[in-house]
C-alpha cells in the first residue's frame, strides 16, 4: 500500500508507514504544499495513494465519493499535538492490513473508526 501525508500531520506519521515496511510519502516531500484539495487527490489517484489528513473537507462524501477515490483517511482528533496523533495513529496500524482501505472513506476518532464505502 501506498500512502500520501498531507502538510498539516507530522511528517512521523510518514515515517511510522515507512517502518512497517509502507510506501509513503509526505507534501512536503513532493513540495506539493498548498495545493488545492482536488488537485491533491488527483495526484493521490495518478500515484495510487491513500490520503491521509486532519482535513474534515476530505470526509464530505458528497464532494468526495468515496468509491472515486483512492481511499482517504482523516484524523479527527480532540488533541493535535504530534506525541498525542502519533499515538492515535499508532493504534490504527495494525487495521491498515485487515480492514478496506481502497475506495474507502476512514475517521479516526479519539474512541473509534468509522468506516466508509461501498461495502459498509
Amino acid at each position: 500500500m501506498q500512502f500520501k501525508i498531507d502538510e498539516n500531520l507530522p511528517v512521523e506519521i510518514a515515517n511510522l508507514l515507512r517502518d512497517a515496511g509502507y510506501d509513503a510519502k509526505t507534501v512536503y516531500d513532493q513540495q506539493l504544499t498548498g495545493v488545492d484539495d482536488r488537485a491533491l487527490l488527483n495526484i493521490c489517484k495518478k500515484e495510487n495513494r491513500i490520503l491521509v489528513t486532519f482535513d474534515m473537507d476530505f470526509s464530505d462524501i458528497r464532494t468526495y465519493p468515496p468509491q472515486k477515490e483512492k481511499g482517504i483517511i482523516v484524523l479527527r482528533v480532540s488533541n493535535q499535538s504530534k506525541q498525542y496523533v502519533l499515538k492515535v495513529f499508532k493504534r490504527i496500524m495494525p487495521l491498515l492490513k485487515n480492514e478496506p482501505l481502497y475506495q474507502h472513506l476512514w475517521i479516526i476518532e479519539d474512541a473509534r473508526i468509522r468506516i466508509r464505502g461501498n461495502d459498509k
